[in-house]
């Protein structure tokens, strides 16, 4: 039996915040991870990072980073995947858990209880380090010389 269709982008939301989310906030969301079979234990490996001068240029390799990736299958026979930031193997299979639970009630209780407040979190800080360097804008003017 497989997990219902559900939307691409609805899923890249909940796996993007899961796997940029600190491990300790998972795990306090969703302390108690439900039976499942490990299709791809958690195993550490590295990334390449790509970047792009001004957002628009060309890519280029800026280096590597350290990821965590993991499969499971739960009972109803839902697959889910995990690729996080770092070497926490439980972030990993946490994720991975959520992942196959979320395809199956993507909009569920589980959704409120982990991804909305994770999405929170991660807007709070942004909007935090955006004031931060808002704070340190300078500008500057140009006076007009009468020698020309």
């Amino acid at each position: 039996m497989t997990a219902p269709l559900i939307d691409i982008k609805t899923r890249k939301v909940w796996m993007g915040a899961l796997a940029r989310a600190k491990p300790g906030d998972v795990a306090r969301l969703f302390p108690d991870i439900p039976d499942h079979i490990l299709l791809r234990a958690p195993e550490v490996g590295a990334a390449m990072v790509r970047g792009r001068i001004g957002g628009s240029g060309q890519p280029f390799n800026l280096g590597e980073m350290t990821v965590t990736r993991c499969s499971v299958r739960l009972g109803s026979g839902t697959v889910g995947h995990a690729h996080v930031q770092g070497r926490d193997k439980a972030h990993a299979l946490r994720a991975a858990v959520l992942d196959a639970l979320l395809q199956a009630d993507p909009d569920g209780a589980l959704h409120a209880q982990v991804i909305a407040p994770l999405l929170a979190a991660e807007t709070a800080a942004r909007a935090l380090r955006a004031s931060k360097a808002a704070a340190t804008k300078v500008e500057f003017f140009t006076l007009v010389r009468g020698e020309d």
